[in-house]
């Protein structure tokens, strides 16, 4: 064959195989939208859908699978509650605030916790905000916060790693993580633990999701931590620390407190389901899990790996429900469903193109609960099968950069395209040098 049969053989394969992986994912990918009929409310937050996550997030009220009410005014929304008045609660982030910014300069972000009438005249409109200025628009964000009997917002806080009560705009409490954890200079110019969720267990003791550490601790108000699911080992080895430029040893005296990524992987939203039951979202590890604490270990008693035949990946919030299921927020699988104790899947909806990365959804009126149905220890559902090594960063990169990337477009698909787009270039580069001689 000479170099120039040669070269446009290779440009044709290439392509061939690049559109041919798309084709023959689209056609075989699993169906992922299943309503059961019925008009159960779920409320949800999307953190966004442009570059990067932080712009065209919206909040939304799903009646059975339809949209019946949505608002998007922020760059980014998370976490999302109903008040018993209707109203809703939700953490945001938002940039271009031009007031209130120091120690910042104008323009900057903001985040904090907004009210929103979504009965409003004229549409749902955010009434009520508290928010305080942040050095970076990302990992910086409040992810969560929950109104308390005392009438306090309670809320986690990235930027200064914490969480606080507040009660007319000023500060009534707060418990810094520096006191537990070994922490940097400032930690505003990293992210260090990246604080993103806490619940109120009781008036007096809040449950706090460290995701960078792997762990979940208890915080007792005015004692500090009086409990840490997934705690480490005691010794200086740091193979927990799977991220660089995260948790760091500071002090430089060879430990570092964090837990078993085997357990917890840089989770979101822990629900507490009771005394030695906890729900979580285990999202570097795509599953949901259910850990007990058994004979002072918190062990691995039900976990969920795949729904409706599509391995979960990145899943970032899960609900144990009032009737035994399960609601999940599947984020990079753009997906929210609900699933009962055995894996079934009765009710699934794809995200919006436009806002397609969902933080967090709460089934109404129940909401997430402190208190809930525990499932039996009887191990996984079933079990997703892994990734192809070496992909899987990359395609969370890409989905990083390009949000409407389709669900199915895994780790193959991806390695497949990649090896279609060599292919061309090949060719292209031998008719360049063709072309030069």
């Amino acid at each position: 064959m000479d170099r120039g049969r040669r070269s446009t053989a290779l440009i044709v394969a290439g392509i061939l195989l690049v559109v041919g992986t798309v084709a023959v994912g689209a056609a075989t990918a699993p169906e992922t939208s299943v309503d059961d009929g019925s008009q159960q409310r779920t409320l949800v937050g999307s953190q966004g859908g442009d570059t990067g996550w932080h712009a065209d997030g919206s909040v939304y009220m799903l009646t059975g699978s339809e949209i019946s009410w949505r608002i998007d005014d922020a760059d980014s929304y998370f976490d999302v509650t109903q008040l018993p008045d209707g109203r809703v609660m939700a953490g945001f982030m938002h940039s271009g605030y031009q007031e209130g910014c120091a120690p910042y300069d104008p323009p900057c972000t903001k985040t904090g916790f907004r009210i929103i009438d979504p009965d409003a005249e004229g549409g749902p409109e955010t009434i009520e905000e508290y928010a305080f200025p942040v050095r970076y628009a990302t990992n910086s964000e409040t992810h969560d916060v929950e109104r308390l009997d005392s009438g306090e917002y309670l809320l986690s806080d990235m930027e200064h790693e914490r969480i606080f009560t507040v009660r007319d705009g000023e500060v009534t409490w707060q418990w810094n993580a520096s006191s537990f954890y070994d922490a940097p200079p400032d930690p505003t110019r990293r992210d260090w633990l990246h604080i993103n969720d806490v619940d109120a267990v009781n008036e007096t003791h809040y449950l706090v999701s460290v995701r960078n550490a792997n762990q979940l601790v208890l915080v007792e108000r005015g004692a500090g931590v009086v409990e840490v699911v997934n705690e480490d080992d005691g010794g200086s080895d740091d193979s927990c620390t799977v991220r660089d430029s995260q948790l760091k040893d500071f002090d430089g005296d060879g430990e570092i407190r964090c837990g078993d990524p085997s357990v917890l992987d840089h989770q979101h939203n822990p629900q507490w389901l009771g005394p030695d039951a906890v729900l979580v979202a285990d999202s570097d590890n795509d599953r949901v899990v259910e850990l007990h604490k058994v004979d002072g270990e918190w062990e691995p008693a039900w976990t969920l790996s795949r729904a409706g035949s599509v391995p979960l990946h990145w899943p970032r919030d899960a609900d144990r429900l009032d009737n035994g299921n399960t609601l999940v927020t599947d984020t990079l699988n753009k997906r929210v469903f609900e699933v009962t104790p055995n894996g079934t899947v009765v009710w699934s909806r794809q995200t919006p193109d436009d806002t397609p990365i969902a933080y967090e959804a709460e089934r109404l009126p129940e909401g997430e609960r402190v208190g809930a149905q525990r499932y039996t220890a009887d191990g996984d559902v079933e079990e997703a099968s892994g990734g192809v090594p070496g992909l899987s960063l990359l395609l969370v990169s890409l989905q990083s950069v390009a949000p409407w990337t389709p669900f199915w477009f895994a780790e193959l698909h991806l390695g497949l395209t990649l090896v279609g787009v060599v292919t061309v270039v090949a060719g292209g580069v031998d008719r360049l040098r063709e072309l030069r001689r």
